[in-house]
């Protein structure tokens, strides 16, 4: 199934990315650039750098300075996720161009590529809450606790990975029709958002 292949592929990410586990380490895509695997491990690896530039600028000691500079990294992260979630969609529009839906046909309330987005995340998730679990030193508590919540996520990765499931196979037989509606961000647009195009002035 989709949803099993790109879980895949997202835990190939994070694992490359755990080997230097550096937020400034180079990005190598080893798939072909005009693959949708190119694609979704892209996604991934994005969120994984994004994941821990979470966690970098939560830290209480952090220089103002830097905290700032972060704060514009994860801003063009952010840009950068959902422009490759919208490449996901165009994938997925030209895979189903020539399906003609049937008149009973409904949408969904979000589209194929965001649902991936979510299960990009859940890997992530699934694969912190595994350190948790195993982290040396931890109390047996912590763990049993931790251990509670990646029952809880892997519950969840086996019901949306079905819902991803369904829903391209519905698209496919023409039950369900895409539609997808750019996220027209307006904080990073200096015609939109009124501190940058009020400062152009």
């Amino acid at each position: 199934m989709f949803s099993e292949a790109a879980f895949k592929i997202f835990e190939e990410s994070i694992e490359k990315y755990h080997i230097l586990d550096d937020v400034y380490q180079p990005f190598e895509n080893p798939y072909p650039s005009d693959s949708l695997n190119h694609l979704l491990y892209r996604k991934n690896w994005i969120d994984t750098v994004q994941w821990h530039y979470e966690d970098i600028i939560r830290d209480p000691q952090i220089d103002p300075v830097a905290a700032l500079d972060l704060k514009r990294k994860i801003d063009a992260s952010n840009q950068d996720r959902t422009d490759t979630v919208e490449y996901i969609d165009s994938y997925f529009l030209n895979k189903y161009e020539s399906v003609e839906p049937k008149s009973s046909a409904t949408i969904n309330s979000e589209s194929p590529a965001w649902a991936i987005d979510r299960l990009s995340i859940l890997a992530l998730k699934i694969y912190h809450m595994q350190e948790e679990v195993d982290r040396e030193g931890a109390s047996e508590s912590h763990k049993a606790k931790c251990a509670e919540k990646l029952a809880v996520l892997l519950e969840q990765k086996k019901d949306l990975s079905s819902a991803i499931d369904t829903l391209l196979q519905d698209i496919e037989n023409g039950e369900k029709y895409m539609k997808v509606y750019k996220q027209m961000k307006m904080y990073n647009d200096d015609e939109l958002n009124p501190v940058l195009y009020q400062g152009k002035n």
